[in-house]
């Protein structure tokens, strides 16, 4: 076989996985489970199913986790990319051993929410999830945006619109072009990516306090992005450093990380008293 022939295959090859990468790209980027496992009651909190719909037209579905507290602060969960809400439960339970309220809500594909999920789509998700907060009677200073992986990046864009009390960022990658240079180094990763869930850049307009938690020894989204995304938010913000890998770090790093969320929440009820 000559050299231009195989110059010619490797070509063609290298177009072909280009273009499918382009043509299933949000068949390719998320990954939805529809099937609930477990509800908050069978974990051992009350909480109540909320329907709720997009301005664009899908109809979503969230749990509302309330704590006993009374006036309590409430959580808007932005889960990240695999499963459903249902698999956030061990988190769901940390804030409510808080005495945080949780609203915790599937984007579009997602559980039992309707549709197919986009990056815009997400963003519009996340809009109607904090509208059920307000319409609920909560205002702005009494609502965190918490952002796990994917989710932080929804919640930093969520967070450069409106103002929340607070925004934690846990485990999330500065963009979608920056992680997919690790995965995918032989793709125009920046051509097709773009500016497509650019966390950083979305940071640079939040003005609220900023939590941004990662762990070194993270094997999804590296350590340096946790870093990137610390650097680049504004005072006042602070740094919670986990144990683990990606999935189970807020797990193993235990009461550490209890006790480095309650800290923060604790110096924003400081500030406000202030």
């Amino acid at each position: 076989m000559s050299l231009l022939r195989i110059l010619v295959i490797v070509a063609v090859t290298y177009l072909a996985v280009t273009v499918g990468a382009y043509l299933f790209y949000d068949r390719l980027l998320f990954h939805p489970t529809s099937k609930i496992v477990m509800t908050p009651y069978e974990a051992g909190m009350e909480y109540e199913e909320i329907d709720f719909r997009t301005a664009d037209g899908f109809w979503l579905n969230g749990w509302y986790v309330p704590s006993t507290r009374e006036d309590s602060m409430a959580v808007l969960f932005f889960h990240g990319n695999a499963g459903n809400i249902s698999y956030r439960l061990e988190s769901i339970r940390i804030f409510h051993r808080l005495g945080l309220d949780v609203f915790i809500f599937d984007y579009r594909g997602y559980g039992k929410s309707r549709g197919k999920p986009s990056e815009e789509g997400l963003y519009w998700d996340g809009r109607a999830a904090l509208e059920v907060l307000l319409d609920m009677g909560y205002d702005m200073s009494r609502i965190v945006f918490f952002g796990r992986s994917l989710g932080g990046a929804v919640a930093a864009k969520l967070a450069s619109e409106r103002i929340p009390a607070a925004l934690i960022l846990e485990s999330s990658f500065s963009s979608l072009a920056d992680i997919g240079k690790r995965y995918f180094p032989f793709l125009p990763v920046r051509c097709l990516a773009r500016d497509a869930f650019a966390t950083k850049k979305y940071l640079e307009s939040v003005s609220c306090p900023v939590l941004v938690v990662h762990s070194p020894d993270d094997e999804i989204i590296p350590y340096e992005h946790g870093k990137a995304l610390y650097e680049v938010a504004r005072e006042p913000k602070a740094f919670l450093e986990l144990k683990g890998d990606h999935n189970g770090g807020f797990i193993l790093t235990g009461e550490d990380y209890t006790q480095g969320l309650k800290n923060f929440l604790l110096s924003i009820r400081a500030e406000e008293e202030e």
